[in-house]
C-alpha cells in the first residue's frame, strides 16, 4: 500500500469508547483513520484502505458481506481486531481473507505495529497461528483428491461456486443446468455435509476443501 494516500477503515460501533481508540491510533500513526458503523457499507473505491472489523460489533453475516465487497480489490486489506483467541483466529481465517489478527488483549503499541505492518503489505499474525494455518493447509491439500463426504464433482462444482456468493440462478447459467437442478444438488449437499443453509455450506467448503473457485464474476506478527 502506498503510505500517503493509504487509511484505515474501522468497522466498529461508533460509541465514546470507539472514538478514543481512533484518536489514539489517529495520534500514533501517520495514516488518516476513519470510522464506519456495522450497518454501514461506504463505497471502496481502487484507493489503498485497510479495512479493520471490530468482532465485538459484527455477525458472521455482517463480516461475509465485507469479504464479498474487497474481494478483487488488490489495493484493500481486511483485518480483524477483538479476536478472542487462536481457536477463533482459525475459525476465522477458514472463512475470510484476513491480512491481519489482532487479539482482544493486544497493546495499542502492538496494534500500532501491526497495522504499520499490514500498511506496508505484510501479513500481522501470530508465529503460532501462521504454524497451525500452514499444518491446516497441508492436511487439506493431503485430502484434497479424496472424495470429500460422498460428494460427487458436480456437487462440488457447485459448492465452489456457491463460496463466491453466487446465486442459484448464476451458479445455473455457468454450469449450463436449470434452477431445479440446482436446487436439488444443493439439497442433497446440504444432507451430506450437514449443513443448514448457504453460509454454512461456504463455510464448510473453506475449510474442508483444499480450494475454492475464485468468483467467475471477477475474472478479471511478529
Amino acid at each position: 500500500m502506498g503510505s500517503q494516500e493509504a487509511k484505515i477503515l474501522l468497522v466498529t460501533d461508533i460509541n465514546p469508547q470507539s472514538k478514543l481508540f481512533i484518536e489514539h491510533l489517529q495520534r500514533q500513526l501517520s495514516y488518516e483513520v476513519i470510522a464506519t458503523d456495522t450497518e454501514d457499507m461506504p463505497r471502496l473505491d481502487d484507493e489503498s484502505v485497510l479495512v479493520i472489523l471490530d468482532l465485538d460489533h459484527l455477525s458472521e453475516v455482517g463480516m461475509q458481506k465485507w469479504q464479498t465487497a474487497v474481494d478483487g480489490k488488490e489495493s484493500i486489506s481486511l483485518a480483524a481486531f477483538n479476536v478472542r483467541g487462536e481457536d477463533h483466529a482459525v475459525e476465522l481465517l477458514s472463512s475470510l481473507n484476513l491480512q491481519g489478527i489482532f487479539y482482544r488483549d493486544d497493546s495499542m503499541e502492538l496494534i500500532c505495529k501491526g497495522v504499520e505492518a499490514l500498511q506496508s503489505g505484510s501479513l500481522w499474525m501470530s508465529r503460532a497461528l501462521m504454524s497451525r494455518m500452514i499444518q491446516l493447509l497441508r492436511r487439506q491439500q493431503m485430502n484434497s483428491y479424496r472424495p470429500a463426504c460422498g460428494l460427487t464433482q458436480r456437487e462440488l462444482e457447485i459448492i465452489g461456486l456457491l463460496g463466491t456468493g453466487a446465486t442459484n440462478a448464476e451458479i445455473a447459467e455457468k454450469l449450463f443446468v436449470s434452477e431445479h437442478t440446482v436446487k436439488s444438488h444443493l439439497y442433497n449437499i446440504f444432507r451430506k455435509i450437514k449443513v443448514h443453509n448457504r453460509l454454512q455450506a461456504m463455510n464448510w467448503a473453506r475449510r474442508n476443501l483444499f480450494s475454492v473457485p475464485p468468483s467467475y464474476k471477477r475474472d478479471s506478527r511478529h
